[in-house]
Protein backbone atom coordinates (compact mmCIF):
# COMPACT_ATOMS: atom_id res chain seq x y z
CA UNK A 1 0.00 0.00 0.00
CA UNK A 2 1.29 3.49 -0.85
CA UNK A 3 2.88 5.81 1.70
CA UNK A 4 0.08 8.34 1.03
CA UNK A 5 -2.63 5.84 1.99
CA UNK A 6 -0.75 4.81 5.15
CA UNK A 7 -0.36 8.48 6.03
CA UNK A 8 -4.08 9.11 5.58
CA UNK A 9 -4.98 6.12 7.76
CA UNK A 10 -2.56 7.16 10.50
CA UNK A 11 -3.90 10.71 10.50
CA UNK A 12 -7.45 9.38 10.76
CA UNK A 13 -6.67 7.17 13.77
CA UNK A 14 -4.25 9.50 15.57
CA UNK A 15 -5.88 12.86 14.84
CA UNK A 16 -9.12 12.78 12.83
CA UNK A 17 -11.08 10.29 14.96
CA UNK A 18 -10.07 11.81 18.34
CA UNK A 19 -10.98 15.27 17.06
CA UNK A 20 -14.43 14.04 15.96
CA UNK A 21 -15.04 12.34 19.31
CA UNK A 22 -13.95 15.45 21.19
CA UNK A 23 -16.24 17.64 19.12
CA UNK A 24 -19.23 15.41 19.84
CA UNK A 25 -18.42 15.26 23.56
CA UNK A 26 -18.02 19.05 23.71
CA UNK A 27 -21.43 19.49 22.07
CA UNK A 28 -22.87 17.45 24.97
CA UNK A 29 -21.25 19.75 27.53
CA UNK A 30 -18.26 17.59 28.47
CA UNK A 31 -15.77 19.86 30.26
CA UNK A 32 -12.65 17.97 29.15
CA UNK A 33 -13.65 18.10 25.50
CA UNK A 34 -14.49 21.79 25.84
CA UNK A 35 -11.10 22.40 27.46
CA UNK A 36 -9.24 20.82 24.56
CA UNK A 37 -11.31 22.75 22.04
CA UNK A 38 -10.76 26.05 23.83
CA UNK A 39 -7.05 25.25 24.17
CA UNK A 40 -6.85 24.94 20.40
CA UNK A 41 -8.06 28.53 20.08
CA UNK A 42 -5.15 29.73 22.21
CA UNK A 43 -7.34 31.97 24.38
CA UNK A 44 -6.94 32.81 28.04
CA UNK A 45 -10.32 31.37 29.01
CA UNK A 46 -8.74 27.92 28.97
CA UNK A 47 -7.81 28.59 32.60
CA UNK A 48 -11.43 29.47 33.43
CA UNK A 49 -12.42 25.99 32.25
CA UNK A 50 -9.60 24.42 34.24
CA UNK A 51 -10.97 26.09 37.37
CA UNK A 52 -14.47 24.86 36.53
CA UNK A 53 -13.10 21.32 36.27
CA UNK A 54 -11.20 21.80 39.55
CA UNK A 55 -14.48 22.72 41.24
CA UNK A 56 -15.76 19.20 40.44
CA UNK A 57 -13.05 17.63 42.63
CA UNK A 58 -9.43 16.49 42.27
CA UNK A 59 -10.37 13.86 39.66
CA UNK A 60 -13.11 14.76 37.18
CA UNK A 61 -14.81 11.94 35.26
CA UNK A 62 -15.56 12.94 31.67
CA UNK A 63 -16.99 11.08 28.69
CA UNK A 64 -13.41 10.58 27.49
CA UNK A 65 -11.68 9.54 30.68
CA UNK A 66 -10.51 11.31 33.80
CA UNK A 67 -9.01 14.74 34.36
CA UNK A 68 -6.58 15.50 37.19
CA UNK A 69 -6.24 19.17 38.14
CA UNK A 70 -4.89 19.15 41.68
CA UNK A 71 -1.16 19.21 42.37
CA UNK A 72 -1.40 16.00 44.42
CA UNK A 73 -3.38 14.10 41.78
CA UNK A 74 -1.15 15.18 38.90
CA UNK A 75 2.04 14.31 40.76
CA UNK A 76 0.68 10.91 41.83
CA UNK A 77 -0.42 10.17 38.27
CA UNK A 78 2.96 11.05 36.76
CA UNK A 79 5.01 9.12 39.32
CA UNK A 80 2.86 6.00 39.79
CA UNK A 81 3.86 2.69 38.19
CA UNK A 82 0.14 1.99 37.73
CA UNK A 83 0.05 4.41 34.81
CA UNK A 84 2.07 4.57 31.62
CA UNK A 85 2.53 6.95 28.74
CA UNK A 86 0.60 6.49 25.52
CA UNK A 87 -2.73 7.27 23.93
CA UNK A 88 -6.06 5.39 23.72
CA UNK A 89 -5.47 4.89 20.01
CA UNK A 90 -2.42 2.75 20.86
CA UNK A 91 -4.69 -0.01 22.22
CA UNK A 92 -6.79 -2.75 20.66
CA UNK A 93 -7.79 -2.82 16.98
CA UNK A 94 -7.21 0.91 16.58
CA UNK A 95 -3.75 0.50 18.06
CA UNK A 96 -2.86 -2.25 15.59
CA UNK A 97 -4.05 -0.09 12.68
CA UNK A 98 -2.19 2.94 14.03
CA UNK A 99 1.06 1.01 14.43
CA UNK A 100 0.72 -0.46 10.94
CA UNK A 101 0.12 2.94 9.38
CA UNK A 102 2.57 4.90 11.56
CA UNK A 103 5.36 6.74 9.74
CA UNK A 104 8.55 4.74 9.34
CA UNK A 105 10.63 7.84 9.98
CA UNK A 106 11.41 9.41 13.35
CA UNK A 107 8.60 11.02 15.33
CA UNK A 108 8.80 12.54 18.84
CA UNK A 109 5.63 10.81 20.04
CA UNK A 110 6.26 7.41 18.42
CA UNK A 111 8.59 4.71 19.83
CA UNK A 112 11.49 4.71 20.51
CA UNK A 113 11.03 8.32 21.64
CA UNK A 114 11.60 8.75 25.37
CA UNK A 115 8.17 10.39 25.59
CA UNK A 116 6.33 7.14 24.91
CA UNK A 117 8.67 4.28 25.87
CA UNK A 118 8.38 2.49 29.21
CA UNK A 119 10.71 0.28 31.30
CA UNK A 120 12.81 -1.70 30.72
CA UNK A 121 13.57 0.03 27.38
CA UNK A 122 12.98 3.48 28.84
CA UNK A 123 15.33 2.80 31.77
CA UNK A 124 18.23 1.73 29.52
CA UNK A 125 17.57 4.46 27.02
CA UNK A 126 17.28 7.32 29.51
CA UNK A 127 20.35 6.17 31.46
CA UNK A 128 22.48 6.56 28.35
CA UNK A 129 20.98 9.89 27.35
CA UNK A 130 21.32 11.43 30.83
CA UNK A 131 25.04 10.63 30.79
CA UNK A 132 25.34 13.26 28.07
CA UNK A 133 22.59 15.77 28.93
CA UNK A 134 23.97 16.64 32.36
CA UNK A 135 23.58 19.89 34.29
CA UNK A 136 27.31 20.49 33.79
CA UNK A 137 26.93 20.09 30.02
CA UNK A 138 24.04 22.57 29.99
CA UNK A 139 25.97 25.13 32.03
CA UNK A 140 28.84 24.87 29.54
CA UNK A 141 26.32 26.08 26.93
CA UNK A 142 25.36 29.15 28.96
CA UNK A 143 28.14 31.41 27.70
CA UNK A 144 27.40 30.49 24.09
CA UNK A 145 23.66 31.03 24.66
CA UNK A 146 24.42 34.51 26.02
CA UNK A 147 26.46 35.23 22.86
CA UNK A 148 23.59 34.04 20.64
CA UNK A 149 21.07 36.20 22.53
CA UNK A 150 23.35 39.23 22.15
CA UNK A 151 23.78 38.59 18.42
CA UNK A 152 20.02 38.32 17.91
CA UNK A 153 19.34 41.50 19.87
CA UNK A 154 22.11 43.31 17.98
CA UNK A 155 20.42 42.30 14.73
CA UNK A 156 17.17 43.86 15.98
CA UNK A 157 18.77 47.20 16.83
CA UNK A 158 18.16 48.81 13.39
CA UNK A 159 14.44 48.02 13.76
CA UNK A 160 14.18 48.93 17.44
CA UNK A 161 11.80 51.85 16.87
CA UNK A 162 9.46 49.96 14.53
CA UNK A 163 7.24 46.95 15.23
CA UNK A 164 8.91 43.53 15.19
CA UNK A 165 7.51 40.06 15.86
CA UNK A 166 9.46 38.79 18.86
CA UNK A 167 8.51 35.15 18.26
CA UNK A 168 9.91 35.16 14.74
CA UNK A 169 12.96 37.34 15.41
CA UNK A 170 14.00 36.25 18.90
CA UNK A 171 11.98 33.67 20.86
CA UNK A 172 12.22 31.03 18.12
CA UNK A 173 15.71 31.83 16.87
CA UNK A 174 17.42 31.55 20.25
CA UNK A 175 16.47 27.92 21.08
CA UNK A 176 16.80 26.68 17.51
CA UNK A 177 20.32 28.11 17.24
CA UNK A 178 21.27 26.48 20.56
CA UNK A 179 19.79 23.16 19.42
CA UNK A 180 21.72 23.35 16.16
CA UNK A 181 24.92 23.59 18.19
CA UNK A 182 23.87 20.70 20.45
CA UNK A 183 23.30 18.59 17.34
CA UNK A 184 26.62 19.67 15.82
CA UNK A 185 24.98 21.18 12.74
CA UNK A 186 27.48 22.95 10.46
CA UNK A 187 26.91 26.70 10.11
CA UNK A 188 25.90 26.46 6.48
CA UNK A 189 23.11 23.95 7.27
CA UNK A 190 21.55 25.68 10.29
CA UNK A 191 18.90 27.46 8.27
CA UNK A 192 17.62 24.04 7.18
CA UNK A 193 17.46 22.81 10.77
CA UNK A 194 15.55 25.94 11.77
CA UNK A 195 13.06 25.16 9.01
CA UNK A 196 12.85 21.54 10.22
CA UNK A 197 12.24 22.72 13.79
CA UNK A 198 9.52 25.18 12.84
CA UNK A 199 7.74 22.69 10.58
CA UNK A 200 8.08 19.62 12.83
CA UNK A 201 7.31 21.27 16.19
CA UNK A 202 3.48 20.75 15.95
CA UNK A 203 4.13 16.97 15.93
CA UNK A 204 3.84 17.10 19.74
CA UNK A 205 0.21 18.23 19.53
CA UNK A 206 -2.99 16.24 19.02
CA UNK A 207 -5.91 16.93 16.72
CA UNK A 208 -3.86 18.17 13.78
CA UNK A 209 -5.79 18.96 10.62
CA UNK A 210 -4.90 16.77 7.64
CA UNK A 211 -2.99 19.50 5.80
CA UNK A 212 -0.92 20.37 8.89
CA UNK A 213 -0.33 16.66 9.58
CA UNK A 214 1.01 16.12 6.06
CA UNK A 215 3.25 19.17 6.36
CA UNK A 216 4.65 17.94 9.69
CA UNK A 217 5.16 14.43 8.31
CA UNK A 218 7.11 15.76 5.33
CA UNK A 219 9.32 17.85 7.59
CA UNK A 220 10.03 14.88 9.87
CA UNK A 221 10.82 12.66 6.88
CA UNK A 222 13.23 15.25 5.51
CA UNK A 223 14.84 15.65 8.92
CA UNK A 224 15.15 11.85 9.17
CA UNK A 225 17.02 11.68 5.88
CA UNK A 226 19.26 14.61 6.78
CA UNK A 227 19.95 13.09 10.21
CA UNK A 228 21.10 9.76 8.72
CA UNK A 229 23.77 11.58 6.75
CA UNK A 230 24.68 13.79 9.69
CA UNK A 231 25.13 10.83 12.07
CA UNK A 232 27.43 9.16 9.53
CA UNK A 233 29.49 12.37 9.43
CA UNK A 234 29.71 12.51 13.23
CA UNK A 235 30.86 8.88 13.40
CA UNK A 236 33.66 9.67 10.97
CA UNK A 237 34.55 13.02 12.51
CA UNK A 238 33.12 13.52 16.02
CA UNK A 239 32.75 17.14 17.09
CA UNK A 240 32.59 19.01 20.39
CA UNK A 241 28.80 18.70 20.69
CA UNK A 242 26.33 16.65 22.69
CA UNK A 243 25.10 14.56 19.75
CA UNK A 244 28.67 13.38 19.02
CA UNK A 245 28.89 12.31 22.66
CA UNK A 246 25.55 10.53 22.40
CA UNK A 247 26.76 8.61 19.35
CA UNK A 248 29.74 7.38 21.38
CA UNK A 249 28.17 6.80 24.82
CA UNK A 250 28.11 3.20 26.08
CA UNK A 251 26.81 1.38 29.14
CA UNK A 252 28.28 -2.09 29.66
CA UNK A 253 29.29 -2.05 26.02
CA UNK A 254 25.82 -1.18 24.72
CA UNK A 255 24.91 2.15 23.14
CA UNK A 256 21.96 3.65 21.32
CA UNK A 257 21.05 2.19 17.95
CA UNK A 258 20.34 4.29 14.86
CA UNK A 259 16.61 4.66 15.48
CA UNK A 260 17.16 5.63 19.13
CA UNK A 261 19.78 8.22 18.18
CA UNK A 262 17.41 9.69 15.61
CA UNK A 263 14.51 9.68 18.06
CA UNK A 264 16.59 11.55 20.61
CA UNK A 265 17.74 14.12 18.07
CA UNK A 266 14.17 14.57 16.85
CA UNK A 267 12.91 14.99 20.41
CA UNK A 268 15.63 17.55 21.15
CA UNK A 269 14.63 19.46 18.02
CA UNK A 270 10.84 19.36 18.50
CA UNK A 271 10.50 19.42 22.30
CA UNK A 272 13.52 21.64 22.90
CA UNK A 273 12.27 24.16 20.38
CA UNK A 274 8.68 24.09 21.60
CA UNK A 275 9.18 24.44 25.32
CA UNK A 276 11.68 27.29 25.10
CA UNK A 277 10.01 29.38 22.40
CA UNK A 278 6.80 29.23 24.45
CA UNK A 279 8.62 29.94 27.72
CA UNK A 280 10.30 33.03 26.27
CA UNK A 281 7.13 34.41 24.69
CA UNK A 282 4.98 33.76 27.76
CA UNK A 283 7.67 35.25 30.00
CA UNK A 284 8.07 38.42 27.96
CA UNK A 285 4.29 38.94 28.03
CA UNK A 286 3.99 38.37 31.78
CA UNK A 287 6.86 40.73 32.59
CA UNK A 288 5.44 43.35 30.23
CA UNK A 289 2.00 43.14 31.82
CA UNK A 290 3.37 43.33 35.39
CA UNK A 291 5.68 46.37 35.53
CA UNK A 292 5.85 46.29 39.34
CA UNK A 293 7.18 42.74 39.27
CA UNK A 294 9.61 43.70 36.51
CA UNK A 295 10.88 46.53 38.69
CA UNK A 296 11.60 44.01 41.47
CA UNK A 297 13.87 42.06 39.11
CA UNK A 298 15.62 45.22 37.96
CA UNK A 299 16.32 46.04 41.61
CA UNK A 300 17.45 42.48 42.36
CA UNK A 301 18.80 40.63 39.27
CA UNK A 302 19.39 37.54 41.43
CA UNK A 303 15.65 36.93 41.00
CA UNK A 304 15.96 36.05 37.30
CA UNK A 305 16.13 32.25 37.82
CA UNK A 306 13.00 32.47 39.98
CA UNK A 307 11.27 34.57 37.30
CA UNK A 308 11.69 31.59 34.97
CA UNK A 309 10.13 29.25 37.56
CA UNK A 310 7.17 31.60 38.09
CA UNK A 311 6.56 31.88 34.33
CA UNK A 312 6.66 28.09 34.07
CA UNK A 313 4.18 27.86 36.94
CA UNK A 314 1.67 30.47 35.87
CA UNK A 315 1.71 30.04 32.08
CA UNK A 316 3.47 26.73 31.29
CA UNK A 317 4.66 25.95 27.75
CA UNK A 318 2.94 22.53 27.96
CA UNK A 319 -0.62 22.75 29.24
CA UNK A 320 -1.42 19.07 29.70
CA UNK A 321 -0.22 15.51 29.25
CA UNK A 322 -1.82 12.08 29.58
CA UNK A 323 -1.36 8.64 31.08
CA UNK A 324 -3.10 5.29 30.65
CA UNK A 325 -3.98 3.06 33.62
CA UNK A 326 -2.12 -0.21 33.10
CA UNK A 327 -4.15 -1.99 35.81
CA UNK A 328 -7.14 -1.35 38.07
CA UNK A 329 -5.91 1.20 40.58
CA UNK A 330 -6.75 4.32 42.59
CA UNK A 331 -5.83 7.96 42.08
CA UNK A 332 -6.22 10.33 45.06
CA UNK A 333 -8.49 7.73 46.61
CA UNK A 334 -10.79 7.28 43.62
CA UNK A 335 -10.96 4.06 41.56
CA UNK A 336 -9.60 4.08 38.01
CA UNK A 337 -10.15 1.06 35.75
CA UNK A 338 -7.40 -0.49 33.66
CA UNK A 339 -7.23 1.04 30.18
CA UNK A 340 -8.70 4.36 31.31
CA UNK A 341 -7.08 7.56 30.06
CA UNK A 342 -6.23 10.22 32.64
CA UNK A 343 -5.33 13.72 31.49
CA UNK A 344 -2.97 15.62 33.77
CA UNK A 345 -3.60 19.38 33.56
CA UNK A 346 -0.14 20.74 34.34
CA UNK A 347 -1.52 24.28 34.15
CA UNK A 348 -4.09 23.32 36.79
CA UNK A 349 -1.63 21.67 39.18
CA UNK A 350 0.55 24.76 38.94
CA UNK A 351 -2.35 26.96 40.10
CA UNK A 352 -3.51 24.72 42.94
CA UNK A 353 -4.43 27.00 45.89
CA UNK A 354 -3.55 24.15 48.25
CA UNK A 355 0.11 24.52 47.21
CA UNK A 356 0.51 28.07 45.90
CA UNK A 357 -0.79 31.05 47.88
CA UNK A 358 -2.73 33.53 45.73
CA UNK A 359 -2.05 31.22 42.75
CA UNK A 360 -3.28 33.57 40.00
CA UNK A 361 -0.80 36.27 40.99
CA UNK A 362 2.47 36.65 39.06
CA UNK A 363 5.04 36.88 41.87
CA UNK A 364 8.71 36.88 40.80
CA UNK A 365 9.77 36.33 44.41
CA UNK A 366 7.44 33.39 45.09
CA UNK A 367 9.33 31.15 47.52
CA UNK A 368 7.96 27.85 46.21
CA UNK A 369 7.62 28.70 42.51
CA UNK A 370 9.86 25.75 41.64
CA UNK A 371 7.26 23.34 43.07
CA UNK A 372 5.44 23.56 39.72
CA UNK A 373 5.06 20.48 37.51
CA UNK A 374 5.59 22.26 34.18
CA UNK A 375 8.26 19.72 33.16
CA UNK A 376 6.16 16.69 34.15
CA UNK A 377 7.41 14.36 36.88
CA UNK A 378 8.57 10.82 37.51
CA UNK A 379 10.43 8.80 34.90
CA UNK A 380 9.15 11.04 32.10
CA UNK A 381 10.37 14.25 33.70
CA UNK A 382 11.56 16.46 30.84
CA UNK A 383 15.12 15.60 29.90
CA UNK A 384 15.71 19.15 28.66
CA UNK A 385 14.37 20.91 31.76
CA UNK A 386 17.75 22.34 32.76
CA UNK A 387 18.42 23.47 29.20
CA UNK A 388 15.03 25.23 29.00
CA UNK A 389 15.60 26.86 32.40
CA UNK A 390 19.02 28.13 31.33
CA UNK A 391 17.74 29.45 28.00
CA UNK A 392 14.77 31.08 29.73
CA UNK A 393 17.06 32.79 32.24
CA UNK A 394 19.48 34.01 29.56
CA UNK A 395 16.81 34.94 27.02
CA UNK A 396 14.47 36.87 29.31
CA UNK A 397 17.26 38.64 31.15
CA UNK A 398 19.01 39.66 27.90
CA UNK A 399 16.00 41.19 26.16
CA UNK A 400 14.75 43.15 29.18
CA UNK A 401 18.23 44.43 30.06
CA UNK A 402 18.81 45.56 26.46
CA UNK A 403 15.32 46.95 25.89
CA UNK A 404 13.86 47.90 29.31
CA UNK A 405 11.15 50.08 27.71
CA UNK A 406 9.93 47.27 25.41
CA UNK A 407 6.25 47.71 24.61
CA UNK A 408 3.97 44.97 23.30
CA UNK A 409 1.71 46.12 20.48
CA UNK A 410 -1.82 45.02 19.51
CA UNK A 411 -2.03 41.88 17.40
CA UNK A 412 -0.45 39.25 19.65
CA UNK A 413 -1.90 35.85 18.81
CA UNK A 414 -1.70 32.57 20.70
CA UNK A 415 -0.89 29.36 18.87
CA UNK A 416 -3.83 27.15 17.98
CA UNK A 417 -2.51 24.08 19.78
CA UNK A 418 -4.15 21.86 22.37
CA UNK A 419 -1.25 20.51 24.40
CA UNK A 420 1.27 23.30 23.91
CA UNK A 421 0.71 26.89 25.01
CA UNK A 422 2.57 29.83 23.57
CA UNK A 423 2.44 32.75 21.18
CA UNK A 424 2.26 32.47 17.41
CA UNK A 425 3.07 36.16 17.06
CA UNK A 426 4.12 38.73 19.65
CA UNK A 427 4.42 42.20 18.06
CA UNK A 428 6.54 44.70 19.99
CA UNK A 429 8.36 47.99 19.73
CA UNK A 430 11.73 47.65 21.44
CA UNK A 431 12.42 51.38 21.84
CA UNK A 432 9.01 53.14 21.81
Amino acid sequence: MSREVRSSVHWGVAHGLPTLLLRRAADRGDLQARLIQVGARGTGDVFDLIEEIRSRGPLYRSRIGYVATSHAAVRQLLTSDDFRSGFPTNEGALGRISRWAAPRTLHPVEPPSLLVTEPPDHTRYRKLVTRVFTMRAVEKLRERTEEIATELLDALEPRATSTVDLVESYCALLPVTVIAEILGVPEEERARVLDFGSAAAPSLDLGLGFRRYRSVSRALAQFDGWLSRHLDDLRREPGDNLLSQLVAVRDEGEGLDESELKATAGLVLAAGFETTVNLLGNGIALLHDHPDERARVVADPALWPNVVEEVLRLDPPVLLTGRMASRDTELVGQPVRAGSMVTAILGGANRDPEVFADPLRFDVGRANARDHIAFSSGRHHCLGAQLARMEGDVGLRAIWERYPELRLEPGARRRETRILRGFETLPATLRP
